[in-house]
């Protein structure tokens, strides 16, 4: 596997953890089976282009830098990054020189030397570039089938959250690095089918819901009992995979409360919460007039 290669597969694997999906969930998404997607994650094999393009429009992520490192990736994979390389000369002799214009042997020599001395610092950079992939390979896991495991198992450098509390408010968790091994605090599934998730980072302090199995109209609510932030899903790709609100600050034993409103005219709004610090529990709420400062 080339370094190019290794970036792409480090780059994939922090995508899908950051999003939550699982091997089985990839798999049912998307036109790829769950042993091919543990193939791409862990470099064992060059993902196809759609196949990048469809891992980030389920992460809700912009394809534009991941198809990128595929490209880089995929002239190296097939050679072509090699064979659009001016190609070496064949013999490092040196060249017969006019007759008119003889060159000293003394000149040759020096030319020789020195054509030899760039062979040598050519292949030493090979050896360390080739070592230095051989390395990283060695260091990925080798495989992302134990899906029990935390979603931090599959990226392979350590990625700190970008805020902390109140400096979070509002703000996207997937982008400012909140969203990789988060907590599920409480999970609750609609009278439309929707599945509703609180989830929270211990390492932010805050917490943000996702929903998915969702119609287009949809809206979802989450507030700790600050500002509400809310998310509506836009369109069949929305509809189609996991969107997730804004961030809330939350401190210990604060209570996070979700809030669920079916795009029918007839649905009714339904509310779930789940208080931080004890043991995830989900207290479905009945539907009442939204609390101040959260009407649309």
């Amino acid at each position: 596997m080339t370094a190019e290669h290794a970036r792409l597969a480090a780059a994939l694997r922090e995508l899908r953890a950051g999003a939550g999906l699982s091997l089985a969930a990839l798999a049912e998404r998307t036109a790829y089976s769950k042993s091919s997607w543990e193939r791409y994650l862990n470099g064992k094999s060059l993902p196809p282009r759609q196949a990048v393009q469809e891992l980030c429009r389920l992460a809700n992520e912009p394809d534009g830098r991941l198809l990128a490192l595929w490209e880089i990736a995929e002239s190296h994979w097939s050679g072509r990054a090699v064979a659009s390389a001016p190609d070496p000369p064949a013999d490092e002799s040196p060249r017969p020189q006019p007759q008119q214009s003889p060159t000293p042997a003394g000149t040759e020599r020096r030319r020789l030397g020195r054509g030899r001395l760039l062979l040598a610092l050519v292949s030493a950079y090979t050896v360390i570039v080739g070592g230095a992939a051989a390395l990283l390979f060695l260091l990925l896991p080798d495989s992302e089938a134990q899906e029990d495991g935390p979603p931090t198992a599959s990226v392979p450098f350590s990625l700190a959250p970008e805020c902390h509390g109140a400096a979070c408010e509002g703000r996207d968790p997937m982008r400012l690095i909140c969203g990789i091994g988060p907590d599920t605090l409480a999970s609750y599934r609609t009278a439309t089918g929707a599945h509703v998730e609180l989830r929270h980072s211990k390492k932010c302090g805050a917490s943000w819901a996702r929903t998915w199995g969702t119609e287009i109209g949809d809206r979802l609510d989450v507030t700790a009992g600050g500002p509400t932030h809310s998310v509506r899903i836009g369109n069949k790709d929305d509809a189609a995979t996991f969107i997730y609100t804004e961030m809330t600050e939350v401190r210990p034993g604060s209570t996070v409360r979700a809030c669920f409103r079916p795009a029918s005219a007839d649905g009714e709004r339904e509310c779930f919460e789940a208080r931080l610090g004890g043991a995830a529990t989900t207290t479905p709420l009945p539907s009442r007039p939204v609390a101040s400062g959260s009407r649309e």
